[in-house]
């Protein structure tokens, strides 16, 4: 089972996020874009595993406390589009906690520097479009999710199998 851990968005974040979409498509910005019901905030990438079990201890022994998430501007690396998020000391505390209790599980997951972002475009045409607008939207964190992820009729598709917070 692949899995990973991230934040879910409020109907008002994933509405932003599909209008700078739109936008990125009237400057002819090619490329494979994020499906709206695919946008989310990763925390931790697992990967394939067959320790769902253990995943969700782990997720269940960290304190989590609801905070604000703000989008804030576009970046990139390399062919891929993205909007940063800011959580503040709140988010990266509980990613730092989060990562800490999968290492103590001896849960494997990607271990790149976390970079609060979300994937808009992969292999952009274009990675420097002028004049896109990121609407200044943000939304009060209230749950965290593992979420399954796999392939139906040639599409990604990503399932919250647990959560925590409410």
């Amino acid at each position: 089972m692949r899995l990973f851990i991230a934040i879910r968005f409020s109907d008002d974040i994933r509405k932003g996020l599909i209008s700078t979409m739109h936008d990125l498509k009237k400057k002819n910005v090619g490329g494979n874009y994020s499906p709206a019901d695919n946008l989310h905030l990763t925390l931790a990438f697992i990967g394939e595993t067959q320790n769902a079990d253990g995943v969700k201890k782990a997720m269940e022994s960290v304190p989590f406390t609801p905070f604000m998430l703000t989008l804030t501007d576009m970046g990139n690396f390399g062919d891929i589009l993205w909007v940063g998020a800011k959580g503040g000391q709140k988010l990266k505390a509980y990613v730092k906690a989060l990562r800490d209790s999968l290492d103590q599980a001896g849960i494997k997951y990607d271990r790149k520097k976390f970079e609060p972002h979300i994937t808009l475009v992969r292999k952009a045409s274009n990675v420097h479009p002028q004049g896109v607008i990121v609407p200044k939207k943000e939304m009060m964190v209230r749950k965290i999710s593992l979420m399954k992820s796999e392939a139906k009729n040639g599409k990604m598709v990503y399932t919250e199998i647990f959560h925590i917070g409410g």
